[in-house]
C-alpha cells in the first residue's frame, strides 16, 4: 500500500470530506470517519496540517489524526455499498 500521496484539495461539503489525492477525487461521509471531525464547528474543521510527504492529515484543536490510506479505504467502502 502507498504511503506517500500528493494532496492537492481537501474540502468540506454538507456532511462529506471532499479530498483529491494523486488526482482522484474522494468523498466520504464524516460520520464514517471521524466522531470528533463529525461534531466539530466548520471553523475547527478546516484548521487542519496535512503531512509534508502527504501521508496523513492533523486537526490541531481536536488532535485528530488521520491517515490517506485509511481515508481512502473508506471512501472505496461506500463506494461498494
Amino acid at each position: 500500500m502507498k504511503r506517500f500521496y500528493n494532496i492537492s484539495d481537501l474540502h468540506f461539503e454538507n456532511d462529506f470530506l471532499i479530498i483529491k489525492v494523486d488526482g482522484i477525487a474522494y468523498r466520504i461521509r464524516i460520520s464514517e470517519i471521524s466522531d470528533k471531525l463529525d461534531k466539530a464547528a466548520d471553523h475547527v474543521k478546516n484548521d487542519f496540517i496535512i503531512s509534508p510527504s502527504g501521508y496523513g492529515i492533523h486537526w490541531r484543536q481536536l488532535d485528530e489524526d488521520l491517515s490517506i490510506n485509511g481515508l481512502i479505504q473508506s471512501a472505496k467502502k461506500s463506494d461498494a455499498a
